[in-house]
């Protein structure tokens, strides 16, 4: 049996430490004289973190996390700021992120032409449509002035953009969106699930797709494939990012 993947805070410790430790002996050996720069070796002990944080496997948007985190420490140092001003700031961020490293998925949000392609996608007549980790809600926003005849439900478990979310959709009868964690909701009422997460959760979403919905509903991953299951089929969005969509019927054959 494959070992468990370490936590991503503990990895993340690991990276940084032995990012210090890198660039204080290349500092030590080749050019001591870095030391007198410290943001130059702020960049240096980043770059080390960075690349150690790759090499032990973790998400890419880990990489300029770590690149960043000595030097924007530095700076902070020397601009100034108030104390209280900092843990606002951490705050605010908890609100919005929530616990990113333990869900191991980002803040994306669903833009425009995206929306336009998964409304293309749903049945002709009414229908249930969920989005697991809603964000802001501007997807649900444009489903709903798109396809009034269907009922749209969101889930977002970070505080802040779980109310953003309650009012970009204030006063829409078929939105819906709730506070929680979609693991513990069923799939088995909705004809259509939208995904847009990370490529950590796709093999558990899937298993829980397969034992929940029903017969001919859809399963839309955004962006990140389920491992080893091949889609249906993948909608090629034509917006910056190339979006992909990839179309699954997990349900019952």
């Amino acid at each position: 049996m494959d070992a468990s993947p370490a936590p991503p805070l503990r990895t993340a410790l690991a990276a940084q430490l032995a990012g210090s430790v890198i660039a204080y002996a290349l500092i030590e050996l080749v050019y001591p004289d870095l030391f007198a720069l410290p943001l130059a070796a702020a960049l240096l002990q980043g770059a080390c973190a960075a690349l150690v944080s790759h090499r032990l496997g973790a998400a890419k948007w880990w990489l300029l996390i770590h690149f960043g985190f000595l030097p924007a420490a530095l700076w902070l140092t020397r601009a100034g700021i108030p104390a209280h001003w900092y843990l606002v700031g951490f705050c605010l961020l908890l609100a919005i992120f929530w616990r990113t490293d333990v869900s191991q998925v980002p803040l994306y949000l669903s833009n425009a032409k995206t929306a336009a392609a998964l409304a293309a996608l749903l049945p002709p007549g009414p229908a249930r449509v969920a989005d697991l980790g809603c964000g802001d809600g501007g997807l649900l926003r444009r489903l709903a002035q798109a396809r009034p005849d269907c009922r749209f439900e969101g889930v977002e478990h970070a505080p802040a953009t779980w109310l953003w979310a309650r009012l970009r959709n204030l006063g829409r009868r078929n939105v819906a969106i709730r506070y929680g964690d979609f693991w513990s909701s069923s799939l088995g009422e909705f004809d259509v699930v939208y995904a847009f997460l990370s490529p950590v959760p796709m093999p558990r979403l899937m298993a829980k797709a397969a034992a929940e919905m029903r017969a001919g509903s859809l399963l839309v991953a955004n962006s990140f494939a389920v491992p080893g299951v091949s889609p249906e089929r993948v909608i090629e969005v034509a917006d910056r990012r190339r979006t992909r969509l990839f179309c699954y019927r997990p349900g019952p054959k």
